[in-house]
């Protein structure tokens, strides 16, 4: 197994959060980044980045973070037993930005490397992440080139790449007591280190490198739709579905809060505000019916 150098990595998270804070803050076109620079307890630390109330967002986070534990949380051991008892640094870049506007969908981006390590033994590394995109209102346009933006991430590294990651996405971003996908889905991968350190990072930088060209042209052409009460409501009802995925199944979430991180930088993915209301059904032929019934179902988009 090759060796793992986390000062790459890190170079290229803080890099990746620089450059996408600075496209964000020139998209939103007032709103600006306040950062907060944190510790971990056991070692470690990080900077989250969080816009709120700008002209495009409602709010927007950017996380990078370095963190050091002595044992794993349940939330990673349950995956990966085998490592119990080990010394771990996890390194990431988290993002999720909420627009204000319903027609400019929810996205979210994760890239993260995390190391385990017990004395005489060798060092157990693998690389995650994914972006995935939550409409409110669907358009073909939008998910045909969110996922061709998705596709030509993974097409250096193999015919089969995409078709597996983005499976895996759909599987994972599923709200199980909902019955229902989270969004139109991208990529998701987790615990991968069998291409060896060098193409295993090379593939992570793809993902990261990719976001913004992925969401940019479709926030582009929606921010200046104009909606109502209605369009907003809907937006606040599908929100809470977001939170009760990242509360109940999601995994990052889960391992921050379990290893004693930083809850502010944790729920910074929580929408500003939402929704929920009993047994709200959709009016037949709406757009809003559209979303369950178009968009809400795993597809093959391109």
């Amino acid at each position: 197994m090759q060796n793992m150098d986390t000062g790459v990595i890190e170079i290229y998270l803080r890099s990746l959060q620089d450059r996408i804070t600075m496209a964000l803050e020139t998209l939103d076109g007032k709103g600006r980044f306040r950062r907060d620079s944190w510790t971990h307890a056991e070692g470690g630390g990080g900077e989250s980045r969080i816009l709120h109330h700008g002209e495009l967002f409602e709010q927007a986070g950017i996380n990078f973070s370095r963190v050091y534990g002595k044992t794993l949380p349940p939330s990673a051991a349950a995956q990966r037993p085998d490592l119990v008892g080990r010394h771990w640094q996890a390194l990431g870049v988290s993002l999720v930005l909420h627009p204000w506007n319903p027609y400019v969908p929810t996205a979210h981006m994760n890239v993260r490397c995390f190391a385990a390590a017990k004395e005489n033994t060798p060092i157990v590394w693998w690389f995650g992440g994914g972006f995935d995109l939550t409409p409110y209102y669907g358009f073909e346009e939008d998910a045909r080139h969110w996922q061709r933006t998705a596709k030509a991430a993974c097409a250096p590294f193999g015919d089969g790449v995409y078709a597996r990651y983005k499976q895996w996405c759909d599987e994972y971003f599923f709200i199980r007591h909902r019955h229902e996908p989270r969004g139109i889905g991208g990529l998701f991968f987790d615990d991968l280190n069998e291409w060896g350190f060098e193409r295993c990072f090379a593939f992570l930088k793809s993902v990261g490198d990719h976001f913004l060209p992925a969401y940019t042209p479709i926030v582009e052409q929606r921010r200046e739709m104009k909606y109502a009460e209605r369009q907003r409501q809907f937006q606040l009802y599908r929100r809470g579905r977001y939170v009760e995925f990242n509360l109940v199944y999601d995994r990052g979430t889960l391992f921050g809060l379990q290893s004693g991180g930083r809850n502010e930088s944790i729920l910074m993915s929580l929408p500003p505000m939402a929704r929920w209301e009993y047994n709200w059904q959709p009016e037949p032929g709406s757009p809003e019916a559209e979303l369950y019934e178009k968009f809400l179902k795993p597809r093959d988009w391109i």
